[in-house]
């Protein structure tokens, strides 16, 4: 089953998924900038909206503690809509850490996290059916991401939920799975995430061959890469036998990303880029399983121990 703000569902009910977007996240009062907090309900719905419109159905929500997670604001944008929303439990990485949770150990965010699964995301029905994202520094761990990691492992192990990360500018990805493998949590519960911003596709090529998933998640963010770019690496990743194991998204966390606004819109790797790998000649089948499929696997709770 995969858990969302308005319960459970089974893999095949969740259709055409982003894997990682924010419908209302808030990292101003880091990033001094109001463009980063992305609250405005009226104007997240309309954007959202053309997802809908373009065939999507589900979006894996991965704002947290700390980025300013609104589990209400999640829930009512999927009754109106009549989407699947599945929503995140966990921190992000520093700065964003809450203060109280700064002197955290892996024990305290585990309990955290596991509180959340089994009872509900601030004080409502909603479970969070994801630990994510969980995030590692530009090309290091801080010591508090560490304890964060290992408290996200725990918590994976003991609820089976899938466990999604991030990686600064795609950095830390083989760091992070040798974490998870050292600790022996399965692989196979892991995303791995940013990889689109990673530009040695052979480390890629390696996290893939460890047996996660790898989330291309930032498309349509070209000051970063070019999607052709991306598009160049994905097709080598396919080729190499790994369709079954790649997905696909936009990562919105900004006004200015909006579509009205100017910006790519919630609906850009509909509208954009699966043009674009149609015609560098992925297959129907191929494109159903970045977009569809292999969401549906990745998102899938697994047995824990609990």
């Amino acid at each position: 089953m995969i858990e969302t703000v308005r319960g459970p569902i089974k893999p095949e009910e969740l259709g055409i998924c982003a894997c990682h977007e924010h419908v209302h996240i808030d990292l101003s009062h880091i990033k001094k900038s109001n463009d980063t907090a992305l609250t405005d309900y009226d104007r997240v719905k309309e954007d959202v909206a053309r997802f809908i419109k373009a065939g999507g159905k589900a979006f894996i929500e991965m704002t947290n503690v700390g980025m300013g997670r609104n589990i209400q604001f999640m829930r009512r944008l999927s009754e109106e809509l009549d989407m699947h929303i599945v929503a995140s439990t966990g921190c992000y990485k520093d700065p964003f850490i809450p203060a109280e949770a700064l002197s955290w150990n892996r024990e305290q965010f585990a309990a955290f996290m596991l509180q959340e699964i089994e009872e509900g995301i601030d004080g409502s029905p909603s479970k969070p059916g994801v630990i994510g994202e969980i995030g590692s520094s530009l090309n290091e761990f801080k010591p508090v991401e560490t304890e964060l990691f290992h408290g996200a492992i725990i918590a994976a192990k003991e609820s089976g939920l899938p466990l999604a990360t991030h990686t600064t500018l795609g950095t830390m990805a083989l760091e992070q799975v040798e974490l998870f493998a050292k600790e022996g949590l399965p692989l196979d519960q892991v995303i791995i995430g940013h990889q689109d911003l990673n530009e040695n596709d052979d480390v890629v090529l390696e996290v893939l061959a460890a047996g996660c998933y790898v989330a291309m998640d930032t498309i349509g963010k070209e000051n970063y890469r070019s999607d052709q770019e991306r598009l160049t690496s994905l097709l080598r990743f396919i080729e190499a036998g790994y369709g079954d194991k790649i997905m696909l998204s936009t990562d919105i966390t900004r006004n200015s990303h909006l579509f009205a606004a100017g910006g790519q819109g919630f609906d850009y790797t509909l509208r954009e880029f699966q043009p674009r790998m149609e015609a560098s000649g992925l297959s129907q089948q191929e494109i159903r399983k970045l977009l569809i499929e292999n969401p549906a696997n990745a998102f899938s709770k697994r047995e824990g121990t609990s």
